[in-house]
């Protein structure tokens, strides 16, 4: 017979703990979408020397991993600049400058794969930069890049799970707490992980038939 612990009211403390984890990874990943689109413009009409500057502090959110990020910025806020900043806040800031490091990297690739064939001939019909990047290239751009951007989305929900070093209580924070408590280490786990499939599924499924969508206009 099947016998656990676990009541309701710490199923209750595991859904806040998903809230949580939602709530962050929707926060970093919509700032770090605007920030990513706007870097990844910036770096294609700059070229390659004029960004060299921008893509190398896009390169520091690439090249040094997450946990370091969130334990240095949360030192900084705290001893350097004396801030009185939640854990929360640093935690959204951090996952946003690393989201919109990588998501710049796939606007480029994005407006990359436009034909330049194509961009001249929309200036040859007399639009400006703006109409062309509006009605040309972000269109054609978002097709190759929404797979890749959802990859990315999914990422930072799971290396969400880290902002427990700035004393966040997301969802992989909560079922350690329970853990340490019931000490029932399997079962919790696999409801953890059952949080994240529901959380993510829906995701990946949009992703996917938008993908197909696309490829059968």
């Amino acid at each position: 017979m099947f016998d656990t612990a676990l009541t309701t009211a710490d199923f209750i403390f595991l859904a806040k703990g998903a809230g949580i984890t939602i709530l962050v990874t929707a926060i970093s990943v919509a700032i770090g979408t605007i920030l990513g689109i706007a870097f990844g413009v910036i770096r294609i009409q700059l070229g390659p020397v004029f960004s060299a500057p921008l893509t190398f502090f896009l390169d520091i959110f690439r090249s040094i991993p997450l946990l370091i990020q969130l334990v240095l910025a949360n030192a900084f806020v705290g001893m350097v600049l004396q801030l009185q900043i939640s854990g929360f806040t640093v935690a959204c800031l951090v996952l946003s400058l690393y989201t919109s490091a990588y998501c710049a990297e796939i606007v480029r690739g994005g407006i990359d794969s436009v034909p330049v064939t194509v961009r001249r001939a929309a200036r040859s019909l007399g639009m400006t930069w703006g109409q062309d990047m509006r009605y040309i290239v972000m269109p054609l751009a978002t097709r190759v890049a929404l797979p890749s951007w959802i990859g990315l989305a999914l990422g930072v929900m799971k290396d969400s799970a880290l902002v427990y070093v700035v004393q966040v209580t997301e969802l992989l924070k909560s079922t350690q707490i329970l853990i340490t408590r019931l000490q029932e280490p399997m079962l919790l786990l696999l409801i953890c992980g059952a949080f994240y499939f529901i959380i993510s599924f829906p995701l990946a499924r949009f992703g996917g038939y938008l993908e197909k969508r696309w490829s059968n206009d």
